[in-house]
């Protein structure tokens, strides 16, 4: 027979299938289109390279079904430990981030449609282009929301982590970290958003925590310990 998978390393795949994805629309397309404070030259930037934006909409849709497929699968590796914790990952760390997700790609949908002039005819280029950077503020302001979600499933799958015995502990408390900076960084992000790139950078230490906890699973994995079976009395 088929030797099972190792529970622990599918989770870390969906886990790093999930980093890979994160990056294109949080910071390469991002770096390549949106121009500070100069309206027009984003609009003429998602105009001339609409396939690279529309590449954008399609990572966070599939970044969502991979959220979704990695919290089911810890939650397969964690069920044992602790079945409500374990519901807690999944509700917080994939349900309510993939609703965002998708509310996401709605406001990249409003700014194309600015970019294009869809149903705009009545605006001129100047107010479409005001248009295009409200729905880019809108969908950054929705990443800000999302990283109160993205540090909360983390206490949790800390405390799964920690009390496994299958996991190092390190990682857990590593965890534990990691999920509090993205609390910090939300609290910052929606009081004093103007010390949001200065926090972003103080708390990388912390943000490799993730990082980690998803290396371990690819490369150890980890097999929740067996139940040991109950000897009834004679």
């Amino acid at each position: 027979m088929p030797r099972a998978l190792n529970p622990g390393r599918v989770a870390g795949l969906w886990y790093l299938f999930l980093t890979l994805l994160g990056p294109i629309s949080l910071v390469y397309i991002p770096s390549k289109l949106f121009v500070h404070g100069n309206p027009s030259a984003t609009a003429n930037n998602i105009a001339t390279h609409e396939g690279l934006f529309r590449l954008g909409m399609v990572t966070d849709l599939a970044g969502a079904v991979v959220l979704v497929f990695l919290v089911l699968a810890l939650y397969q590796l964690f069920k044992g430990v602790d079945n409500n914790l374990a519901v807690l990952v999944v509700i917080v760390g994939g349900i309510m981030p993939a609703v965002l997700y998708f509310v996401n790609v709605v406001s990249d949908a409003g700014a194309l449609m600015a970019v294009r002039g869809d149903f705009l005819s009545v605006f001129d280029k100047p107010q479409r282009d005001a248009l295009v950077m409200l729905f880019l503020h809108l969908h950054d302001e929705q990443n800000t929301a999302a990283e109160l979600l993205w540090g909360l499933w983390l206490f949790p799958l800390a405390a799964l982590t920690y009390k496994s015995r299958f996991l190092p502990r390190l990682l857990g408390v590593w965890l534990f970290i990691n999920g509090l900076a993205y609390v910090v960084l939300w609290l910052v992000g929606t009081l004093v958003p103007q010390y949001q790139d200065a926090a972003f950078a103080y708390s990388q230490p912390a943000l490799f925590g993730e990082v980690a906890f998803m290396l371990w699973l690819v490369i150890r994995g980890a097999r929740p310990q067996a139940a040991q079976p109950i000897s009834s009395a004679s």
